[in-house]
């Protein structure tokens, strides 16, 4: 299954990552002291193949669907809210479209799983796959093979943003119910209480976390999902939107891609696209902390760092955003900082900077 995407999805290329770690040692900076900054230079040069990558073409893609558990009254807010911050975000009105404008990145928004139809608008993709996945509580959220459809859709979204140039791919999800969803996912790995997933921080009362995680604990015994089964985990419990973001992540990543996370949803889909395929992890950049704890806890399993504590719960790709922001700054690291012997600046005469910077220019063909 997707067998000959996956085997596009290359290793870094160590070379340019071993070029750009010199030239990150020979900035007029103490070692190490740009830490995350380095650390996100030195990725997207193994990603690009160049040790110093230019500023790169950014998409964001907003996957949104339905699901079926909201008809328990999990959320504050009623399912018809997911059509209609889509049909905002196409009108150019929703804080997505201010973040994406924010960092010059193509906004693409995909219908996947809305229980609603939508009006016609011509930057929207029209891939609906079923009207918002079953109730969790009750049955699996969507057989097998519409998981297997909700990738495949991913995978060509990406490749069509690939082809037009993209080298960074933005996640973002919108649908009515999905915490329920992406926790369940991450609680099949987790093997921590569904308790310590969920918690208060996007505004919800006490007694409706009590039903959150009722309806959690519940969805995972009726539907017992195998965790060696990454397919089965997405289908039993998870959203359209979700399983079409694992197939950005897979498609991106095969064509060269960096993709930059948002919040739990894609945090959920990251780790499902990891599963399926453990060397996707390379391409995954990580933005900002979501308040859900299952957020952090997903991207521990992953292992891929968050940079960001803004106590954000928004999603739409919010966050996504943020962290091309944050891979702006690196680019300009790598790029327009100027090295000890391009500044003429000396460089330190004890301590580790000794043994690794240099006052000399370092020519172009070591650089």
């Amino acid at each position: 299954m997707f067998e000959n995407i996956i085997s596009l999805i290359k290793p870094l290329n160590v070379e340019a990552m071993e070029k750009c770690q010199l030239r990150l040692e020979n900035l007029t900076k103490p070692l190490d002291s740009l830490h995350s900054f380095e650390h996100i230079a030195r990725q997207m040069a193994g990603i690009t193949g160049n040790h110093r990558p230019q500023m790169l073409k950014k998409s964001i893609v907003v996957m949104a669907g339905d699901h079926g558990v909201a008809a328990t009254g999990v959320s504050l807010n009623p399912q018809t809210v997911t059509a209609e911050m889509m049909v905002n975000s196409c009108q150019g009105g929703s804080a997505i479209n201010v973040f994406a404008d924010h960092v010059a990145a193509q906004l693409v928004l995909v219908d996947i799983g809305i229980a609603t139809d939508l009006p016609e608008f011509p930057q929207l993709y029209y891939e609906k796959i079923a009207y918002g996945t079953k109730n969790i509580t009750q049955e699996p959220a969507m057989t097998r093979e519409e998981g297997i459809r909700g990738i495949a859709v991913g995978i060509k979204i990406a490749q069509a943003e690939v082809s037009k140039g993209c080298r960074i791919v933005g996640l973002g999800a919108m649908g009515i119910g999905n915490t329920i969803s992406s926790t369940g996912i991450i609680a099949c790995y987790s093997g921590g209480k569904v308790a310590e997933l969920l918690g208060l921080g996007k505004g919800i009362s006490q007694s409706l976390l009590n039903q959150e995680i009722h309806l959690l604990e519940t969805a995972l015994a009726v539907n017992q999902p195998d965790p060696r089964d990454a397919l089965d985990v997405l289908s039993k419990l998870g959203g359209l939107e979700i399983a079409g973001l694992v197939g950005v992540i897979l498609g991106a990543a095969a064509g060269g891609a960096a993709v930059v996370l948002d919040g739990l949803a894609t945090s959920a889909a990251a780790l499902i696209a990891v599963k399926m395929a453990p060397q996707v992890k390379e391409y995954l950049v990580a933005s900002h902390f979501d308040v859900e704890p299952a957020h952090k806890v997903a991207l521990d399993l992953i292992n891929v760092p968050g940079y960001l504590h803004l106590d954000m719960h928004l999603g739409e790709g919010t966050g996504g955003a943020l962290g091309m922001s944050l891979i702006n700054a690196s680019l300009h690291v790598i790029n327009d900082m100027k090295t000890f012997g391009e500044a003429e600046v000396a460089v330190a005469e004890d301590g580790p900077g000794t043994l690794k910077q240099r006052q000399e220019r370092v020519t172009s063909a070591t650089m």
